[in-house]
């Protein structure tokens, strides 16, 4: 995948790090699930497509719920790990490989459309008359985002100063706690219903961080062989000076529910 103002229009691609994205990014805290319960979504009998899935980890967390999921991904190293996850944990989910802009379904398909840590991935022009199309009248997007924050948490900090000294390219280093990014051409055809942001402390081992950030697009999606070596070498010497067996990472979570407009 190679986009302008991403990673400098660098390319990256998440199938390279599959295997550590379905051991390592599964790392949502409760609080992230029940904020959409909370909104009345993504259960009891709702029909949910999940836009840029992964491998899986809201339709696989929020199985239990009741709704009956659908995932898509661009990377079929993904949708494996996805397919392999559910199936091990026996969940009836259909994970296929497919860009977000061509998925495509019949007319009034989906009560709800969601879009996890990708929005930025997709071509706005193109989805918000196709999610549109395939969302039911009232039918809601949901765009979702959990992010570190390095200013506030050390070892986060500490964690992005090493990937940028091996790759300087990547671009996501920095976050504060902000709105979650709505493309504007989704104003076209949906509303805002209500947007939050609010922080979360997530809990991890050593290596649950280590590989958690060996996961993220600046390492395990960009790097090559020789670079990762370098980085894992010395982010582990960095975890092993600065942080105990099990620490909490400062966190936030931002959502912006939209409805279909009328």
């Amino acid at each position: 995948m190679q986009i302008s103002d991403i990673d400098y229009g660098n390319s990256f691609d998440w199938g390279n790090t599959s295997e550590d994205y379905a051991k390592y990014r599964d790392i949502y805290p409760e609080e992230f699930y029940q904020k959409i319960l909370s909104l009345g979504l993504c259960k009891d009998g709702q029909k949910v497509l999940d836009i840029g899935t992964g491998t899986g980890v809201l339709p696989r967390n929020m199985y239990k719920y009741g709704a009956k999921w659908i995932g898509t991904d661009i990377s079929e190293n993904q949708i494996e790990q996805a397919k392999r996850l559910a199936d091990e944990s026996g969940m009836d989910i259909d994970f296929y490989a497919c860009p977000g802009e061509q998925v495509d379904y019949p007319d009034n398909t989906f009560d709800v459309i969601t879009a996890c840590q990708c929005i930025w991935y997709l071509a706005p022009k193109v989805i918000t008359s196709k999610f549109k199309k395939m969302l039911k009248p009232k039918g809601k997007l949901l765009i979702l985002y959990m992010g570190w924050l390095p200013y506030e948490d050390k070892i986060a900090g500490k964690s992005e100063e090493i990937i940028l000294k091996h790759n300087p390219n990547w671009s996501s280093y920095g976050d504060t706690i902000h709105p979650v990014f709505v493309p504007e051409e989704l104003m076209e055809n949906f509303d805002i219903i209500q947007r939050e942001e609010f922080p979360v402390d997530v809990t991890f081992t050593r290596d649950g961080w280590h590989g958690r950030m060996r996961a993220c697009r600046g390492v395990g999606a960009a790097m090559n062989e020789e670079q990762i070596k370098a980085w894992n070498q010395e982010h582990w010497n960095m975890m092993l000076e600065n942080a105990p067996d099990i620490f909490p990472v400062k966190h936030y979570m931002s959502y912006a529910e939209l409805q279909v407009r009328k």
